[in-house]
């Protein structure tokens, strides 16, 4: 087999990836209809409200993330996953249904989102260890790229399905399409050998187990790196769903199928710069800030974008230099962070990537409803790339290198992501 897919050498592997893919493409539907059913028939395209949606479906994994990392490292990860995904299907079906029989209301859907961000805190820090208990050490760096490959083939198809079935049938079967495809991910985790798995012995019981987290990534200078900006890039660079929502509709003047539409062009980069981090053997962190840099350069590049289609085609880098840079960051954790942290620091991670999404999240909508959907989209590139920049100056000081020499690496791994 090759390379670039490795971990599919793992029958254990294999068997989750098939599983995920599918419960990722009824992810990514219900993404899609949960903004466009805030937007479109719930208010009167209110970016503000589909901010907070988006803050509800988040903030969770901000509040609750780090102590789902505790239980993950404390029980075992099939168990939790098993559950977590069982909530996550109610979710869909609940709201669902109330689409269906024309009775949601703008609450309703905030209440959903709210669940399955509580669902997800705890699910998320689970998921991502669990996968080096599937492949072991030596593989962890493909297979996470291999994760990631798999939840951009959902992201390339779902928002076009969705937005072929929201304009055909509505929003509510989209979401009860979502809730059965859980039925594939607990189906999958029934069926993994769980003697062959590979799991770190449990962490006991104690009382600081949150804390002892915090303080490792404390005491790891390149692990405060990865979180600030994280947590940064989170809150004011990857609100896509509303940046997106609000170009297609306010500026210019889109339906829903060119909303979905948006979605799946976007992820026709991340499937690429997942596919080429599944090459790679481990991280690098001129990739990391290559991706940081690429990010804010086309962001603000789609701000002032004449049309609808060039709009469209700047969303492919703007997708090559995330996931090339959140790619950087997982990996980075799982090879170098101590087994038993991996789930607490995971957790961490997720938190603050998630939580700066939400709080990020009400502001960036504001600012597309009162100013502009150029505005919203210009503003957060702006502070991502200012936010790379620094980030080259604090690494170079640290490697006692000069800025030219890490810029200069920098950029030339962005476009190669």
């Amino acid at each position: 087999m090759s390379a670039m897919f490795r971990a599919l050498e793992n029958p254990n592997y294999r068997i989750w990836a098939g599983g995920a893919l599918v419960s990722n493409i009824g992810t990514w539907m219900q993404r899609v209809a949960q903004d466009w059913l805030v937007l479109t028939v719930l208010t009167n395209h209110s970016g503000a409200a589909v901010g907070i949606t988006t803050g509800l479906q988040f903030l969770p994994m901000l509040l609750l993330g780090p102590y789902g990392g505790v239980l993950a490292d404390r029980y075992r990860k099939r168990v939790i996953l098993l559950w977590t995904q069982l909530a996550m299907g109610l979710t869909g079906l609940a709201i669902g249904l109330l689409v269906v029989t024309g009775t949601a209301q703008l609450w309703h859907a905030y209440v959903a989102a709210l669940c399955l961000g509580i669902a997800s805190a705890i699910d998320a820090p689970a998921r991502q260890a669990f996968v080096s208990e599937l492949v072991g050490q030596d593989n962890i760096a493909n297979a996470v790229a291999l994760n990631s490959a798999s939840f951009n083939t959902a992201r390339l198809t779902g928002p076009a399905i969705a937005g072929v079935l929201i304009a055909w049938v509505g929003t509510g079967p989209v979401f009860l399409i979502n809730a059965a495809s859980f039925a594939a991910v607990i189906f999958s985790l029934f069926r993994i050998r769980t003697s062959e798995l590979a799991p770190p012995a449990p962490v006991s019981r104690s009382k600081h187990q949150v804390a002892e987290g915090i303080a490792y990534v404390r005491r790891r200078p390149d692990l405060v790196l990865i979180m600030v900006l994280v947590g940064i890039l989170g809150a004011f660079g990857m609100n896509f769903p509303i940046t997106n929502a609000l170009m297609a509709t306010t500026e210019f003047r889109m339906g829903p199928g060119e909303f979905g539409l948006l979605g799946s062009i976007m992820a026709v980069g991340t499937l690429a710069g997942a596919l080429l981090a599944a090459r790679r053997s481990g991280p690098r962190l001129r990739l990391l800030l290559g991706g940081a840099l690429g990010l804010g350069f086309f962001t603000i590049l789609g701000s002032v974008s004449p049309t609808f289609w060039l709009y469209a085609v700047i969303l492919i880098p703007v997708g090559l230099a995330s996931i090339t840079f959140l790619n950087s960051c997982n990996t980075s954790i799982q090879l170098s962070v101590e087994p038993q942290f991996r789930g607490r620091v995971l957790a961490l991670y997720l938190a603050i990537l998630q939580g700066g999404t939400a709080l990020g999240a009400p502001l960036m909508g504001w600012i597309g409803s009162e100013f502009g959907a150029r505005w919203s989209v210009a503003a957060g590139g702006i502070i991502v790339l200012l936010t790379a920049l620094v980030a080259v100056i604090v690494v170079s000081r640290r490697n006692h290198l000069t800025l030219r020499t890490t810029l200069r690496s920098a950029i030339k791994r962005a476009p190669a992501v």
